[in-house]
């Protein structure tokens, strides 16, 4: 489970905003924005917090459950050192003949 404060800080770690972090779990806007408004733990359908969750962790973002092993304990959020930079979820691109013969 994800909490809001944790996408929050997880968006801020990477440097996204909330347009790129819809982008990269490939998600809408508005989606994300709901996540944030949350109070505490995001309640969303599980294949929207699955995607947001896998693509968190494919840029880099390790998130932290209550009762894992820490110094103060609760939850939190980590960057990895070898963190990628994060990609987004793009559909493919029209090739310019295909642009072309659109015209």
């Amino acid at each position: 489970m994800i909490t809001a404060n944790q996408l929050r800080a997880a968006r801020a770690l990477l440097n996204i905003d909330q347009r790129q972090t819809a982008d990269l779990a490939g998600l809408s806007v508005p989606t994300i924005q709901r996540m944030e408004a949350s109070d505490g733990v995001i309640r969303a359908n599980v294949d929207s917090l699955m995607k947001l969750v896998s693509a968190l962790e494919s840029a880099g973002i390790e998130l932290i459950g209550p009762g894992v092993a820490s110094a103060t304990g609760g939850r939190g959020v980590r960057l990895r050192e070898q963190a990628a930079k994060p990609k987004a979820i793009r559909p493919p691109k029209a090739s310019t003949r295909a642009l072309e013969r659109a015209r």
